[in-house]
């Protein structure tokens, strides 16, 4: 049993995807700011801070926000420092983003396993990486501002899972999308967009009945500043029941 992306990496597409990108709007949102170039991190922890912190900025309890955080540091013995971490998270100030640096690297040993761990205390978001993230995560706000609020975040598939994907969490809910956040430097890719997919059917049979008001799917890309939204009703019935059966297992 493996997770959504670990399945997605596992299947082969047909040409142009089983939800091509290219369909997606895309809809740029204007901003002042302009990122640095090169960062320090892996980008993979950057997206988790910018994510982490958008939904503490938006109102869930730092706590909640890094649960899968500190349920990996409480598996190598770390919670208290973890639990320290997430006390000094307060906003979007230095300290309060180095934090969540440093708290997104315990989240691999919950998600891969304990073998990617990379000490946290050699996690150290230099100056450029840290306003990249204030940035990012500002941008992530005035998104919501158009395109909220937010209904439900950092949710997990409850109910929805099956023998082939045991694990998968999303990023968040408005009232009728289902969202997803990236911060590449490229546009969304069909393992994107089939990832997003996957999340919608597996919320259909989840317990959580915020998904039978959701009828599009969305990347927001706060790097890019871009929207990409899809009505749901576009993708065909064929897709969708291969992908029930083929990819998820139903």
């Amino acid at each position: 049993m493996v997770s959504v992306t670990q399945r997605i990496s596992e299947i082969r597409q047909p040409r142009g995807g089983y939800v091509n990108p290219g369909e997606f709007a895309v809809t740029s949102l204007p901003d002042e700011c302009d990122l640095k170039e090169k960062e320090n991190l892996h980008p993979s922890l950057t997206g988790l801070a910018v994510d982490y912190l958008t939904r503490c900025k938006t109102g869930t309890p730092a706590e909640e926000v890094f649960s899968i955080s500190l349920l990996g540091a409480a598996r190598i013995r770390e919670k208290e420092r973890a639990a320290n971490l997430v006390k000094g998270i307060n906003g979007t100030d230095d300290t309060s983003v180095i934090n969540a640096c440093k708290l997104s690297g315990y989240d691999v040993i919950v998600r891969a396993g304990v073998q990617g761990y990379k000490p946290v205390r050699l996690i150290e978001p230099d100056k450029d990486t840290i306003g990249n993230i204030r940035v990012m995560v500002q941008r992530a706000l005035t998104f919501f501002d158009i395109y909220g609020p937010v209904v439900k975040d950092g949710f997990t598939f409850q109910g929805g899972y099956t023998d082939l994907i045991h694990s998968g969490d999303g990023d968040f809910l408005t009232a009728d999308t289902l969202w997803d956040f990236k911060v590449s430097k490229s546009r969304p890719t069909g393992k994107h967009t089939l990832q997003l997919l996957v999340y919608y059917l597996m919320g259909e049979q989840s317990i959580h009945p915020e998904f039978a008001k959701i009828e599009k799917l969305g990347v927001f890309n706060p790097r890019l500043n871009n929207v990409y939204l899809l009505d749901i009703n576009r993708i065909s019935e064929k897709v969708v029941k291969e992908v029930q059966t083929a990819i998820i297992g139903y």
